[in-house]
Formats: C-alpha cells, structure tokens, sequence
C-alpha cells in the first residue's frame, strides 16, 4: 500500500504515527483537504462526522491535511471529529496521490491540496476515486457507491 510515515490523531485525538500499510486487510476512505477550519473543509469534515456510523461499516475514514497536529487538535476538538486526521505538512502523501496541485486564487497562483476522495480496498489498491470533490453531497455519494458493492 503506502510505507510513508506520518503524525496524526486517532479517533479519539492522541497523537499517533501512522503508516497506509497499518490498515491493510480493510477498506480505507482517504480524504484530502485543503485546510483545518475554513467553511468548505469544516462541511466536508462534518458531514464525515455525522455520517461515520454508515461510513464505518464499510471503511476506516481518514482526513489529510498538510496542517500540523497543533492545527488538527484544534479543528478535531471544536468539530467533535471521530475519525483519523493525518498531518501532511511536507506533502508526502498528497505527492504520492497526486493531489498537490498548482492552483489559483483571485489570479495568483499557488501549491496546495486538491479536494480528493479515495477509496482504498483491503490489498491497498485504489478502487475509486473523485477529484476537485464539491463538498455538498459529497459524502453521500461516498456512502452511496460503498452501499453498492
């Protein structure tokens, strides 16, 4: 699956190294996310949060950011988040998925997190995938396509 190494929290906010191959032989929701706290990536972690128990019964949610542990303690304890936060400060994992992109704001450009879902199956293996996700529905259609197979 994937060696890289980083800091998180687990579901119940302690700090924790975590590796993608920790959770081999089960299904993996990985969510990139631009930043803790701004309106989209709050919705987006909320509407994780409040749908976990459907979502759990298929697969492990994990959210990634390139904020650091400060930052997703914060966000993870004001949000009342119950799945994993991995901090991606060096954009390690966003790399390997191809998620850290050029992107542009009111004309200027810059690097960061596209808003990406994957669906990682037991053996590690991407088995889908939705790129620049709108956080509305989002995670419905996550829970839909999980139902469906």
């Amino acid at each position: 699956m994937n060696n890289i190494k980083l800091q998180g929290l687990d579901t119940n906010g302690n700090e924790k190294e975590f590796s993608l191959n920790d959770f081999k032989g089960q299904r993996v929701i990985l969510y990139f996310y631009p930043k803790d706290n701004t309106s989209g990536c709050t919705q987006e972690a909320c509407d994780f949060r409040n749908n976990i128990n459907r979502l759990t019964s298929y697969a492990t949610v994990i959210g990634v950011s390139p904020d650091s542990i400060k930052s997703h303690k914060s966000f993870k304890e004001k949000q009342s988040l119950n799945f994993i936060l991995l901090s991606d400060p060096e954009h390690k994992l966003a790399e390997k998925f191809e998620v850290w992109k050029e992107k542009s704001m009111y004309g200027r450009k810059y690097m960061g997190i596209e808003r990406t879902t994957f669906i990682i199956d037991k053996n590690g293996k991407i088995e889908k995938e939705w790129r620049k996700v709108k956080v509305k529905g989002h995670v419905d259609e996550v829970t839909g396509y999980l139902s469906t197979i």
